[in-house]
């Protein structure tokens, strides 16, 4: 028979476990930044999501609309975002900087499709947590990541994982691809 307090104790060492781990996790990826060489990253400039869909169209008086994906929204020409549901977005690996359309159906229903990925490469971090937010250090710098694709691949800070990031611009957001699950 246990007792109110052991089970107090065993929920506070699974919450020192856990705080320990992702300190662990957070030092492997402090050290990772220190170790690569600052040189070798090119600058790369800043992707101008608002540019982008300023050059896209409006078809059909608002029923069909193009937009560039900003890592979780898509912004239309109008300079309005448009929700893109977490889900569909990893699934789909978006990267920021792809163009969708966006169909508005008769009942409301939004409708995408990725009809312009914009030029990828890939990249191993480490899946690090800070700021209530999940996040891949790879390359260097932390990239923001949807926390639908965190746990479709059940990930925890400390898992490897390969990340899609845009080519030849800057950008907060990666997709994250693939994973090595560490038990």
């Amino acid at each position: 028979m246990t007792t109110n307090n052991q089970k107090e104790g065993d929920s506070n060492l699974d919450i020192v476990r856990h705080l320990l781990e992702s300190a662990e996790a957070q030092i492997r990826s402090a050290k990772q930044l220190l170790s690569e060489n600052p040189e070798k990253n090119k600058k790369l400039k800043k992707l101008n999501l608002d540019q982008k869909a300023s050059e896209l169209n409006i078809i059909s008086e608002g029923r069909i609309i193009e937009g560039v994906f900003d890592g979780e929204m898509m912004i239309g020409p109008d300079k309005k975002k448009y929700p893109v549901p977490a889900n569909y977005a990893s699934k789909s690996k978006f990267v920021a900087g792809d163009i969708l359309k966006l169909t508005i159906e008769n009942d409301g229903s939004f409708v995408y499709k990725q009809i312009r990925p914009i030029e990828r490469k890939r990249l191993v971090g480490s899946l690090l947590f800070e700021d209530d937010q999940y996040k891949v250090l790879a390359g260097g710098k932390p990239y923001k990541v949807l926390l639908a694709s965190v746990t479709y691949f059940k990930l925890a800070p400390g898992d490897t994982v390969t990340v899609a990031i845009p080519e030849n611009e800057d950008s907060d957001w990666a997709a994250i691809e693939s994973a090595a699950i560490t038990d």
